[in-house]
């Protein structure tokens, strides 16, 4: 459901100082099967950045087109010189269901984000990674929780292979039900590494695996593939 973003880094250096791409996902998950596209922008700044992407499923169930909508807004405010910047962010979404009985619809819970990031590339922008420590405001949840976030990427062989991703580890109560009782979970992790090769600045054939644990309405861990394509602008 959820598709971070692919490191602000990787993509300052493939397209220079701005930088769009959209993907097209085929997710093979247990009860899935269904396709997902993600649009991604990044724009620096004298100040710092702006990155946000918009992630829609598509007939999912019974569904027919845009079964969920789901964005992340964020805002880097570099602090001088150094590796650190202050770091701003909204999520928010919602989705829809259908079956031949009835329909209905779900919000996915704003949150808003902020904390501080630590940004790394080595001296040839092969590889690199960002850390960030977040305070996280869940609408109508939790006043006050948190969430730790690495992204990371590595190109390999004359960038013509690219490896990178994320992760996210934060408190979030969910409540899950096997139809006899109810447990209350506490933690979520979810971790996105993709695989990309690229044929040209523009054109990626690549796969994700959805890494999750107590994520969405799945207690424990799943994993979900997908294979995908990327357009860079």
């Amino acid at each position: 459901m959820k598709r971070k973003y692919l490191l602000i880094s990787l993509l300052m250096i493939i397209t220079g100082t701005y930088a769009q791409n959209i993907q097209l996902h085929y997710d093979f998950g247990k009860d899935r099967k269904y396709f997902t596209t993600t649009v991604e922008m990044y724009k620096p700044d004298k100040w710092g950045s702006t990155f946000f992407f918009i992630d829609m499923d598509y007939n999912v169930g019974d569904v027919k087109g845009v079964s969920m909508a789901y964005w992340e807004i964020a805002r880097g405010l570099n602090l001088g010189k150094s590796p650190f910047a202050a770091h701003l962010e909204y999520n928010g979404g919602f989705g829809q269901y259908s079956t031949p009985v009835y329909f209905g619809a779900y919000q996915i819970n704003d949150s808003w984000l902020g904390g501080l990031e630590y940004n790394f590339n080595n001296a040839e922008f092969t590889r690199g990674f960002t850390l960030q420590v977040l305070y996280k405001y869940i609408r109508d949840k939790h006043d006050a929780s948190f969430q730790l976030t690495g992204v990371w990427y590595l190109h390999m062989l004359n960038k013509r292979l690219t490896f990178s991703g994320f992760a996210d580890f934060w408190r979030e109560d969910g409540y899950f039900t096997d139809g006899n009782s109810i447990t209350l979970t506490s933690y979520v992790f979810q971790s996105e590494p993709q695989l990309w090769f690229n044929f040209t600045e523009n054109i990626s054939l690549g796969s994700e695996l959805e890494i999750d644990y107590n994520f969405a309405t799945v207690k424990g861990f799943r994993i979900n593939p997908t294979l995908g394509a990327k357009w860079t602008f």
